[in-house]
């Protein structure tokens, strides 16, 4: 009898056993290579594909889960072992839903508020835990990317869909980890890194002038591994003065040795779009323009002791015009971010120990935001002969970190101290400090608790911005938060179960607010706590009903929330904080419709708490505030799948649903959308 040729190629590499079906990879006659992140933040790696003919998807999505490292610490930990509950959305996730960019992604994540003013993910505001968009630390392959100046910007990444391997969702204040603006939590975005080389396209088209194409090149040999991607975007908009223009491309490399592992990305936005009653409905044909370039290299050295130092900046110009192509109320501002980061760790006889430091400065030049400055220093602004930069701000934020985590058999202590300096509010020292839980009951069960506090300085936009309807406050004192945070995890191979709740108690939350109808927004502190409840439960059919049944995935989500304002001042009109999400339910269905012809179908249903202010054909307030009505909507996504492309088609808003994110702006109706992509392997 022919003997059979074992594991062709080199050999896989095992982190651990568990007593799981999986775990028969290990005896059988296929190569299965897994990877994981050399560092939970920081990192600029990614999962590597799972390859095993004859393993169910279910099989790999369970050992995938257990093993990929996860940033809710600041030392390399599973998932499995993490203290915090982190949501990651794989890229088979990614995959099954019709969205074009990651702010509609989110969306779909439960506990994540998502309010868009365009389509596409065109300015987009993204919050978690009830919290408001300046309150959530956004970054790329573990690199803070955040924008000092607003918020509203800080969703303008570099990068399209193709790019991204998985989202990790870190949800509660995060200070000890990622520094002390992330407030009520943080979103973490990993790109792809192919292990072959290759050449992928991909090009689509739709609704409302709908055009997207752009395509990547990936090489690798030996220990360096480099890839480009590019992205072009354009539509003409679901709704009035709403159209979009958009360049993206991302650059990211790696060099692996013996002794360190090195990483490097770059990347660079440019969009242009109509901002139809973005800021306010008295004006609805504003225009607005940004791009945006961010640069990071970081190191990892090997051994006992890992060093870990990375160094990034970050640029981002923005233009803005009340009324399209006049000057009125017309700014410009640049924002640049300067940082460099120090984080060592080490295992020892009593678990991991991190430590290190980081220096951030954050400055902005603009005509708008800042403190004035003499004319001899005013700063040529690109582009432009007869307006120059004529104010100026800047800060530097100084964090020391230490944390310790001690691993036992079922128990995972994560506890650390933040102790931060920012120059913009005192020589003072601040402390932040910070306790997760876990407890693994079984093998199935695993139960969480946290406790954590933070701080967020409040952003340019907050103290200086003024417009006919704004006017910032320099008086303005950073926001203050402790947060308590318990939940539970139950996982089979067939069912994923999330429950949590949170309590955020806020001290001095910045809002922007109105006090009678006929007032200006006017940015402001106030006490404000937030009480939450999530749940989330996910079923995996092939286990149940065998690998060939046409159902394949299904999900469900639920976040309930309530406010609790410490403030007697009565209130006319909340631009932010208080319109939060009373309700948010979520849901899914992934099946089979012929081999490898497969539907997916999304539902979200929102009820927003607040309103906003009914305009008159004048453009001009009424002086009635109306409730934000609930709505449903359905998504739907048709895909074929094959080993070297992909063809799709998709309609969001299925049903031509009538809704608003935000008051006054309204949504596009039903966006049919098509679609196909291809892979070269070199």
């Amino acid at each position: 009898m022919k003997k059979e040729q074992l594991f062709k190629g080199q050999a896989s590499r095992w982190k651990h056993f568990d007593h799981k079906n999986y775990s028969a990879f290990s005896s059988m006659k296929k190569v299965v290579t897994i990877g994981v992140l050399t560092c939970a933040t920081l990192s600029f790696t990614n999962i590597n594909d799972i390859t095993a003919q004859n393993t169910t998807s279910s099989q790999l999505r369970t050992y995938e889960l257990s093993e990929i490292e996860v940033t809710g610490t600041r030392v390399p930990l599973t998932e499995q072992k993490s203290a915090r509950m982190v949501t990651v959305l794989s890229r088979a996730d990614i995959a099954k839903v019709g969205v074009h960019s990651v702010n509609d992604l989110l969306k779909y994540a439960t506990g994540v508020d998502v309010r868009q003013r365009g389509g596409f993910g065109i300015q987009t505001d993204i919050s978690v835990c009830g919290g408001t968009f300046d309150q959530v630390t956004i970054l790329l392959n573990g690199i803070n990317i955040s924008n000092p100046q607003t918020g509203h910007l800080a969703a303008d990444f570099p990068i399209s869909m193709e790019d991204i391997e998985r989202i990790e969702i870190l949800e509660g204040p995060s200070a000890r980890v990622f520094g002390t603006s992330a407030f009520t939590g943080a979103i973490n975005i990993v790109t792809k890194s192919d292990p072959h080389s290759n050449i992928t396209t991909h090009l689509s088209g739709g609704s409302f002038g709908l055009f997207e194409g752009g395509g990547s090149v990936n090489y690798t040999k030996n220990n360096l591994s480099q890839q480009l991607s590019g992205n072009y975007n354009r539509s003409d908009g679901g709704t009035e003065n709403s159209d979009f223009n958009t360049h993206r491309f991302f650059y990211q490399g790696a060099y692996n040795t013996k002794d360190a592992d090195i990483h490097w990305q770059g990347g660079y936005s440019d969009q242009k779009f109509g901002a139809n009653t973005f800021y306010s409905a008295a004006y609805p044909n504003q225009f607005e323009a940004t791009k945006r370039t961010m640069l990071a290299i970081k190191a990892e050295t090997k051994g006992w002791l890992h060093f870990a130092p990375s160094i990034f900046w970050n640029r981002a110009y923005d233009h803005f015009q009340l009324i399209r192509n006049t000057h009125v109320s017309e700014n410009f501002h640049r924002n640049d971010v300067f940082g460099v980061n120090m984080n060592a760790y080490f295992n020892w006889i009593f678990g991991k120990t991190s430590f290190g430091a980081e220096i951030r400065n954050e400055g902005i030049l603009s005509t708008n935001l800042g403190k004035p400055l003499e004319e001899s220093r005013y700063v040529n602004i690109p582009g432009e002969d007869s307006i120059k930069y004529n104010k100026r701000d800047n800060r530097t934020n100084i964090d020391y970190f230490v944390e310790h985590n001690i691993l036992l058999s079922k128990i995972t202590i994560s506890a650390g101290l933040l102790i931060n300096r920012n120059t913009a509010l005192d020589d003072n020292m601040h402390y932040y400090p910070g306790v997760d839980v876990s407890w693994r009951a079984t093998d199935s069960w695993k139960l969480f608790a946290s406790w954590n506090k933070a701080l967020r300085m409040p952003t340019f936009t907050d103290m200086y911005y003024k417009s006919p309807t704004q006017e910032g406050n320099v008086g303005l004192k950073p926001e203050k938060t402790q947060a308590v945070k318990l939940g539970t995890n139950y996982r089979k191979e067939w069912i994923n179960v999330k429950v949590n709740g949170f309590y955020n108690k806020g001290t001095d939350m910045i809002d922007w607010v109105k006090y009678t109808p006929d007032d200006t927004y006017h940015s402001t502190n106030f006490k404000l706590d937030n009480l939450g409840a999530e749940s989330n439960v996910t079923l995996y059919f092939a286990p149940l009903l065998g690998e060939h049944s046409l159902l394949e995935t299904f999900h469900i989500g639920y976040t309930y929330i309530y406010q609790k304002r410490h403030d007697d001042q009565a209130i006319y009109k909340s631009n932010y904080a208080l319109e939060y999400l009373r309700h948010k339910l979520v849901a899914s269905l992934s099946h089979r419709i012929y081999k490898n012809l497969e539907a997916n179908w999304n539902f979200r249903f929102q009820k927003r708490m607040g309103g906003y202010e009914i305009f008159n054909e004048q453009h001009k307030s009424t002086g009635i505030i109306q409730s934000y009505p609930s709505f449903g909507l359905v998504d739907l996504k048709i895909q074929w799948t094959a080993p070297r492309y992909r063809i799709f088609a998709e309609a969001n808003n299925l049903l031509n649903h009538h809704y608003y994110d935000f008051g006054n702006i309204p949504q596009p109706g039903i966006w049919i959308n098509a679609g196909v992509s291809y892979r070269i392997d070199l």
